[in-house]
């Protein structure tokens, strides 16, 4: 499917879910776009400096930047949003987002309990280092093909720059139009997961992994409590491989959102929420 023949039958898409933002996509490149939202350049991480005793984690931590914050700046203004090695913002994100194997030690404990005996005393998103290092091998995205992880509205790629993956960002009553989309287009009653993750890694880590595995599955997003303060209220994110998402499509057709169904009662709750919120 040509870029031009995707990027009509989002617009198409978008007005069945009566979603109003589009989707972003992701993909891998050498060069960043102009005016890009992403990270300052930090101090050198590596899982071996760390194992030096050379890594000073409050000079990593000077340059912190959320992959989640920088995408919510892209979304406000249009634009996009990068993450490389040299300027990874967070030292979990450039890990999620393949710019950096094997993960650092350190993210095991400041996720879970911290370090005993120190002041950090961790997220507490999982119970114990061991159990956050457990995620992360299992994770274990890809090594990325290029230099940027570049986030950008779908609008924005052309034929000789497709994304690999689509975002979608949206509250219960759009969700549940792409949950049911996806679900009919695959006949798989578990292609939709949501496994433990930060924002970054279900936009970007998990379908990397499922990817990598042949395995076409939608991820469902926005449960890590840090990553909320980017996200509107009530809002989740849904990421779709290309293939997949090509494949949803072509289904509309055949799909709910033309014919009869129990759609047309959820689409007045699509403009009751969007009123409610003042997004007509």
């Amino acid at each position: 499917m040509s870029m031009q023949s995707i990027l009509d039958g989002t617009t198409a898409f978008l007005e069945h879910l009566g979603l109003s933002e589009e989707p972003f996509g992701v993909h891998y490149a050498d060069t960043k776009p102009a005016d890009a939202y992403g990270p300052k350049t930090g101090v050198p991480i590596s899982r071996e400096l760390e194992e030096q005793g050379t890594l000073n984690m409050q000079e990593v931590m000077h340059t912190f930047s959320c992959v989640m914050g920088n995408i919510w700046l892209a979304r406000k203004k249009g634009r996009a949003a990068f993450i490389s090695q040299e300027e990874y913002g967070c030292p979990g994100g450039t890990f999620y987002c393949a710019m950096m194997k094997p993960h650092l030690r350190f993210v095991e404990h400041y996720v879970s309990t911290g370090f005993e005996g120190t002041p950090l005393q961790g997220e507490r998103y999982m119970p114990t280092p061991d159990s956050m290092r457990n995620f992360m091998c299992t994770v274990n995205p890809r090594t990325a093909p290029a230099k940027y992880a570049i986030f950008k509205p779908l609008s924005q790629f052309t034929d000789g720059e497709k994304p690999e993956f689509v975002i979608f960002f949206a509250r219960p009553e759009v969700m549940c139009g792409l949950f049911t989309q996806t679900v009919f287009t695959t006949g798989d009653m578990e292609c939709v997961v949501s496994p433990f993750g930060a924002g970054c890694t279900n936009i970007l880590g998990w379908p990397l992994h499922y990817k990598e595995k042949g395995l076409e599955k939608a991820v469902l997003g926005g449960f890590d409590p840090s990553a909320r303060k980017y996200m509107k209220t009530d809002e989740m994110t849904f990421t779709v491989p290309l293939s997949l998402y090509e494949k949803m499509l072509a289904a509309l057709p055949e799909s709910m959102f033309t014919h009869e169904t129990d759609w047309s009662g959820v689409r007045k709750k699509v403009e009751r929420s969007a009123r409610a919120w003042g997004e007509e």
